[in-house]
């Protein structure tokens, strides 16, 4: 199977690494990459696409796009004449686990999932449309809670990441999940769910949003 990437020279490594090499994986660029109907697959890893970046994609009608929705629902962004959108949690760490995060909008397109997933051997979990799918969901509202905990002094950083690890058996800590996952990653996805739900659980930490704001101001 043809696929097109569009995303980054490591989320097109990681793709190829995942599908193996009897599928053919190519990276959208800026250097002439053939035209997408060349393409039996997309896997956009864009965060947040816009509107007119996702009506380019009419001319793959009759087709299907993964979109990266892990801040948004495909819901929000389906119009008419678009190919059939599915979802995918394209997220650093996230997408290198065994089994991807899929989402889809209905019923028939679930079937779709697993008529395009099959043959590149990609183990998947179909979840929920709806943002923060559930992994980053889970994941961030613990981290967030974790920078509640250091910002009231009730414990340090490596203590904090000890006790998820020897308390709950998960592979990392909070705060070593924000090294990993990137800590603009973790905002963006916070504030999206607080836009979505207006939820008093998922308002983001002072503090986070402090080193946030200071990861922001270096880059």
């Amino acid at each position: 199977m043809n696929i097109l990437v569009v995303g980054s020279r490591e989320q097109h490594e990681l793709m190829q690494s995942k599908v193996g090499p009897s599928h053919l994986v190519e990276r959208l660029n800026n250097q002439g990459t053939p035209s997408i109907n060349n393409f039996e697959l997309i896997f956009d890893f864009t965060l947040l696409p816009t509107f007119d970046q996702i009506r380019e994609y009419q001319q793959f009608k009759g087709k299907a796009v993964f979109l990266n929705a892990v801040l948004f629902s495909l819901q929000s962004v389906a119009e008419k004449g678009l190919p059939t959108l599915l979802g995918f949690n394209g997220h650093p760490t996230f997408f290198k686990r065994q089994i991807l995060e899929v989402s889809s909008m209905s019923d028939e397109n679930s079937r779709l999932v697993k008529e395009l997933l099959q043959p590149l051997n990609i183990e998947y979990e179909l979840v929920d449309d709806r943002v923060g799918m559930v992994t980053p969901w889970i994941i961030g509202m613990i981290i967030n809670e974790a920078f509640y905990t250091l910002m009231e002094d009730v414990a340090s950083r490596k203590d904090i990441d000890l006790g998820m690890k020897l308390g709950t058996n998960y592979p990392m800590g909070p705060f070593e999940w924000v090294e990993k996952w990137g800590i603009s990653n973790v905002f963006l996805l916070l504030e999206a769910l607080y836009q979505d739900t207006h939820d008093e659980r998922y308002k983001i930490c002072p503090l986070l949003k402090r080193e946030y704001s200071k990861n922001k101001l270096n880059s």
